[in-house]
């Protein structure tokens, strides 16, 4: 007997999927446990397997296309079968109307739309091109206010090219033009676009769950943050001879992975969530790791990371790196963080704030490391500092305990030979 295979969950955020590839194709033989399809969700491109054995008699959706939660992916039965009654039902009683209650009365004057209004930004102003100088019969052709304007300045009319109608010079030629200067203009740039176009793309499925869960965290979750200096100059030099006898190279972030981790330990009241009639405290620890990909951003998560060594956490999260870029990575892999770190420093970002990544009642934004003046034994001298930037949520998480949780993060990045005890590398 013919059945519909549809549209799995794959993901905890996942709403629809896009067929990348079929492996199969109608009248093709299909057993339980073979590769049918490739679909991308919200987080990754994974493998259909098939729970069904028999033959494919319909595809529902081309590649490329997109198919809701349930919705038909494929009919499978014995070949030959007649599945149009099959499939008729289905799309029947997915276009029947579903019951709504009673809209209320409607007033006696309907309410006008609200104005809408329209502004037009206004053209960037052109700037002024040098030009070849005039002839003395063949005077510039200026407004007067842009005559008078030049003779104030003491420029020269003939250097200028106009922007007015028929290359008549106006104000913003005159203001705009530099003496002594050249401006690579239109006429020199052989990629310059001197006409409007632009392109679109389809959203995916990923940046479709990233625009929706980071607008209700941030909409919903009233966010603060905490700003602190961080001195670096004993981690850099921790890290020089760590890296010495290390099997594998650890990263700064790596070391702010730890140093998170061990902190949380100690303020267990940061990791935590909102959970709307109740607050979550975890007692274990998985620190989420922002990675960037082509698509977006992914979350992948070292569990129970302050009971990991430095080698396990960079190797964790070298691995996750590049399942991410592969699209290989499992929802176990992004699903359970209690804590989130998004780190910028090493695209030069001194500092930034990061919007809470959900469950997490607060994300760690970490900028890049900065060599400036600092007083140290009151004297001023050279010193490398990195600001971290915790956004925590008001309705977990009070002022003075983010505070004191960056206070105890500051306090082991710091002092590293703290953070690196027996056994942590």
């Amino acid at each position: 007997m013919a059945e519909i295979v549809r549209m799995p969950k794959m993901s905890d955020t996942m709403t629809e999927g896009v067929v990348v590839k079929w492996h199969k194709k109608v009248g093709d033989k299909v057993k339980s446990g073979e590769l049918v399809a490739e679909v991308e969700t919200d987080k990754a491109t994974m493998e259909y397997e098939s729970y069904h054995n028999g033959t494919v008699l319909y595809l529902g959706v081309e590649e490329g296309k997109s198919v809701a939660i349930d919705g038909i992916l494929a009919i499978v039965g014995k070949e030959g079968e007649d599945y149009k009654a099959l499939l008729d039902a289905e799309l029947s009683n997915a276009a029947a109307p579903k019951p709504v209650e009673a809209a209320p009365a409607p007033k006696s004057e309907a309410p006008k739309p609200a104005p809408v209004l329209v502004v037009s930004a206004p053209a960037p102003a052109p700037i002024a091109q040098p030009v070849a100088a005039a002839s003395s019969d063949d005077r510039a052709k200026a407004s007067p206010l842009a005559k008078r304007l030049a003779n104030e300045k003491g420029i020269d009319l003939s250097m200028l090219k106009g922007s007015g109608d028929h290359g008549r010079i106006v104000k913003r030629d005159i203001e705009w033009f530099k003496p002594g200067t050249f401006v690579q203009t239109a006429a020199f740039a052989p990629n310059a676009v001197t006409s409007e176009s632009y392109s679109e793309v389809a959203v995916s499925q990923m940046r479709k769950t990233i625009a929706r869960r980071l607008s209700e965290s941030m909409f919903t979750a009233p966010h603060y943050y905490l700003t602190m200096d961080i001195d670096m100059d004993a981690l850099i030099a921790a890290r020089e001879s760590v890296n010495q006898v290390a099997s594998v190279k650890i990263s700064f972030n790596d070391f702010i992975v730890k140093a998170v981790a061990s902190s949380l330990r100690q303020h267990p009241s940061v990791n935590s969530s909102w959970l709307d009639d109740r607050i979550r405290y975890n007692n274990h620890i998985n620190i989420g790791v922002a990675v960037a990909v082509e698509d977006g951003l992914l979350v992948p998560v070292v569990r129970y990371a302050d009971s990991k060594t430095l080698t396990q956490i960079t190797t964790e999260v070298k691995g996750f790196s590049q399942k991410a870029k592969d699209k290989k990575l499992q929802p176990a892999d992004w699903e359970g963080n209690t804590f989130t770190i998004s780190n910028l420093g090493m695209f030069n970002i001194e500092e930034f704030t990061a919007i809470i990544n959900p469950p997490d009642a607060c994300i760690l934004a970490v900028g890049g490391i900065k060599q400036v003046p600092v007083v140290k034994n009151g004297m001023v001298q050279p010193g490398n500092v990195m600001k971290v930037t915790l956004s925590c949520d008001h309705r977990v998480v009070d002022g003075v305990v983010g505070s004191k949780f960056l206070n105890t993060l500051k306090a082991l990045l710091e002092n590293p030979i703290v953070l690196l005890g027996q056994g942590n590398i």
